[in-house]
């Protein structure tokens, strides 16, 4: 599963990659965007979890394995061009374009001050850009939109899209033209896909399509020092009421001041450096779990002295699929899943405490995983 992280220029994008992901991606005025411009920088991030850490403590394994999501840094979005014809569609933006395969998209915006760092439009307003970036998505989307509908009637042709003439005719599933008109009337409105009361059928007809505004969203509002002193920033209750409204978890955190403390080799200095600014937790820790819920994801372990292991699954995983994610082998030949609930095991403090008071119990192949299982798979191939 895959987030891509948007956000206009100078907006501390590529410095919340670093942090998610450990890389060290080049940030800042005059850095070079160091991956490919059309597909971004791509690395893994560590999700990080407190249960991990219980189960690492408590079985003092060889190695332990965080859940991870792989993320795309963009570089710093460049508006559109404006609009075309009477229709106002968008000039979608090449860098939108490029991260229709993801699965969840990560908005960044800028709150903090800074002299030193200019803004694209002269002054910092987190409002002005939130709904800027989410009109370049809805843009986007309708452009999409447009060009399906152009296709289905067999037009598309004509000046800048080469001498041919019109492109050939498409041929739509039952239910994607009926899917299409709402998304196209929800988006002349200004609203996202996810709000054009599509039923869950008519998204998975319009999963190739690769709407961005159909995407989960997760908003980032990076706070400069003085802010995350005082907890407050210019346009705080409206952009909260805006990512409400769009039902986007939003996370507020100082990119700036986390690098700061991820820099920190010892322990002691960070816990210290998080006091003085009231961080009680990382706040890149609360948006890579934000991200995770955002996908719909959620994980089993797997435990013992060699390793404690979260592994990522789809929310409504069956047992005998979850196995599949260790190994084919484990899928196949699947006989059944011993299963104990990290709760009852923090609670009970031992495996065999479960055991004792029936806690650990056996499933079948058709038992849906719950969030924080810990599995142990019998299988006979």
């Amino acid at each position: 599963m895959q987030i891509g992280i948007v956000g206009l220029p100078m907006a501390g994008k590529t410095t919340v990659f670093n942090l998610l992901t450990g890389m060290g991606a080049p940030a800042g005025p005059g850095a070079d965007f160091p991956g490919n411009r059309d597909e971004g920088t791509i690395g893994m991030a560590k999700v990080p979890d407190e249960r991990i850490d219980y189960l690492h403590n408590m079985f003092k394994p060889r190695k332990t394995t965080y859940a991870q999501i792989r993320v795309t840094d963009l570089p710093g979005l460049v508006r559109s061009a404006g609009v075309k014809g009477d229709n106002a569609r968008g000039q979608a933006n090449m860098f939108l374009k490029s991260i229709q395969g993801v699965d969840a998209v990560v908005h960044v915006i800028r709150a903090f001050p800074s002299p030193d760092i200019p803004h694209m439009d002269g002054s910092v307003d987190p409002v002005r850009d939130f709904d800027a970036v989410n009109m370049e998505l809805i843009l986007s989307d309708l452009e999409i939109v447009y060009k399906a509908l152009e296709r289905v009637n067999g037009g598309g042709g004509g000046a800048g899209r080469g001498a041919a003439g019109p492109r050939k005719k498409i041929k739509l599933e039952p239910g994607q033209l009926e899917a299409l008109e709402k998304c196209r009337v929800a988006l002349e409105a200004e609203k996202p896909v996810r709000d054009a009361s599509l039923t869950g059928e008519e998204f998975l007809l319009l999963k190739g399509f690769g709407f961005l505004t159909a995407k989960p969203l997760v908003t980032v509002i990076n706070m400069g020092e003085e802010h995350l002193k005082t907890g407050d920033y210019p346009g705080r209750a409206e952009l909260r009421l805006r990512a409400a409204n769009a039902r986007s978890p939003l996370v507020e955190l100082s990119a700036r001041i986390e690098a700061e403390i991820a820099s920190l080799d010892d322990e002691d200095d960070q816990a210290a450096f998080m006091q003085d600014f009231g961080i009680s937790e990382p706040g890149i820790s609360k948006l890579a779990r934000a991200c995770y819920d955002a996908l719909g994801l959620i994980s089993f372990f797997t435990v013992g002295e060699d390793e404690v292991k979260a592994w990522t699954i789809k929310n409504g995983t069956t047992a005998k699929a979850a196995a599949g994610k260790i190994h084919s082998d484990i899928e196949r030949g699947f006989i059944r899943a011993e299963v104990a609930g990290f709760d009852d095991l923090k609670r009970h403090g031992s495996i065999a405490a479960l055991k004792e008071k029936g806690l650990y119990r056996l499933e079948g192949k058709d038992y849906v995983v719950a969030d924080g299982d810990i599995i142990n798979f019998r299988f006979n191939v």
